[in-house]
């Protein structure tokens, strides 16, 4: 069962969620729904992922993990020559 929230935020607070939720192609309410739900459940040792985990699981895309493989190795050439 769903229930409306009504939550009083600072303007720019709200604007920058929105962005936030857009870029990861989420909705705004998905995504404090998640957030309560961590902040309610108690840490198992199932072996399952905490909501956290599992709420970022697929927010970078192949060709932001390939990038920072670039990046990566940029880094370690650029630190090698300066040795």
């Amino acid at each position: 069962m769903e229930a409306k929230l009504t939550l009083k935020l600072d303007n720019a607070v709200i604007a920058s969620a929105k962005k936030y939720a857009k870029r990861h192609k989420r909705s705004l309410s998905g995504i404090v729904e998640n957030y309560f739900r961590n902040l309610s459940s108690e840490y198992s040792d199932s072996g399952r992922h905490s909501s956290v985990v599992e709420s970022l699981t697929g927010i970078l895309s192949q060709d932001d993990l390939e990038q920072f493989a670039r990046e990566d190795e940029r880094a370690r050439y650029i630190l090698k020559r300066e040795i």
